[in-house]
């Protein structure tokens, strides 16, 4: 099967190529002065499929007869885990953005504007706002405000598949804690196969990131509103992009940051040890939530990488379950594994439910 996986992020457009069995993979860098250029995310289609198309042809796979073209999955309206189809209701909702603005949104666009051309299906796998929290876990504390369902689901379902293949057990049989630690950390409860509860990083909820505060003080930020500090979009600017280590040290590099720790830098320690804090918090908070129940924790996305974070945690919960670490992202791998299992068979591509759920999405 030949295959061609699209994964867009806020400045670079990661693409694998699947050919004779063999996956090759490369990252096309957008510098951010031109990224910013454009007003809305969808602006950029025709810039980030040119740059797509000049790869393609450079890699000398501009004319292959893919089977199927699959693309991260974006901002949509909630949907049940799978791999789904890119028809014109997803398509519609996807340059939308009916569930906020995100660079994954263009993921689906880009599969169907290459697959549509030679005629094959273009798919989406396991998108952002997948949807299977519990009842008990969507109650926020006050009424007509719900928690939601969205996270990095695409990474969070990769390697606790894994992880799970290591165990030697089936996935659905496993109770996993998921923490995906990049500039936005967020911790998933797997419960039998199904993600039960979840902190939504995007919206302010959960640990701070690099650069996203997580959860804060609510009566805080109301204030800084009524003082005229920020206004409203303001405020969601530095909840989702402007917030966490970067509020306190400006700058979003953690290694940039564990450096200056190193040279003496105590406020930054500090900020470090909190950030790394809150997550074993996070962590500690799932294991409750599944009783206790807990066969393994898995640390995976950039922040994994550093032996500060992952030793930080390890301290403070070893003693729930083993830890498993897979540093870096496996989204590529799991956008190409997704169309396999829908070409080979063993897995029926869904269709998006589009034009329901008006007031969740």
């Amino acid at each position: 099967m030949n295959i061609l996986a699209i994964d867009p992020g806020s400045t670079s457009t990661k693409v694998g190529v699947r050919r004779a069995g063999k996956l090759v993979k490369a990252t096309i860098e957008h510098p951010r002065r031109e990224i910013e250029s454009f007003h809305a995310v969808m602006e950029q289609l025709d810039y980030r499929m040119e740059h797509l198309v000049r790869y393609l042809r450079q890699a000398g796979v501009e004319q292959v007869r893919w089977d199927a073209v699959v693309g991260r999955g974006g901002l949509v309206r909630s949907v049940p885990s799978g791999v789904y189809l890119v028809d014109e209701p997803l398509l519609e909702d996807l340059m939308r953005g009916v569930n906020g603005e995100h660079a994954a949104n263009l993921g689906g666009v880009m599969a169907h504007a290459v697959a549509a051309r030679l005629g094959v299906p273009a798919y989406v796998v396991d998108p952002p706002v997948i949807d299977e929290m519990w009842p008990v876990a969507r109650i926020s504390g006050m009424a007509g405000i719900e928690r939601r369902s969205m996270f990095h689901a695409l990474n969070q379902k990769a390697v606790a598949r894994e992880v799970a293949r290591e165990l030697g057990r089936p996935y659905q049989e496993l109770n996993l804690i998921v923490a995906h630690l990049g500039g936005g950390i967020t911790v998933g409860a797997h419960r039998l196969g199904q993600v039960v509860d979840v902190n939504n990083g995007l919206n302010g909820d959960g640990p701070f990131s690099p650069e996203r505060t997580g959860g804060l003080p609510v009566i805080g930020v109301l204030q800084l509103v009524e003082r005229g500090a920020f206004t409203t979009e303001q405020l969601k600017s530095i909840v989702a992009r402007k917030g966490g280590v970067f509020s306190y040290l400006g700058t979003v590099d953690l290694r940039e940051a564990e450096e200056n720790a190193r040279e003496g830098d105590h406020w930054a320690a500090l900020v470090l040890e909190a950030m790394v804090y809150q997550i074993a918090k996070e962590i500690g908070a799932l294991a409750a939530a599944l009783a206790g129940e807990v066969d393994g924790i898995v640390l995976t996305g950039g922040l994994a990488f550093s032996a500060t974070v992952v030793e930080g945690i390890r301290q403070r919960v070893q003693f729930i379950a083993p830890l498993f670490v897979r540093p870096g992202e496996f989204e590529i791998e799991a956008l190409i594994d997704g169309a396999l299992r829908v070409l080979s068979g063993t897995e029926e591509a869904r269709r998006y439910p589009g034009g329901i759920d008006e007031d969740r999405a």
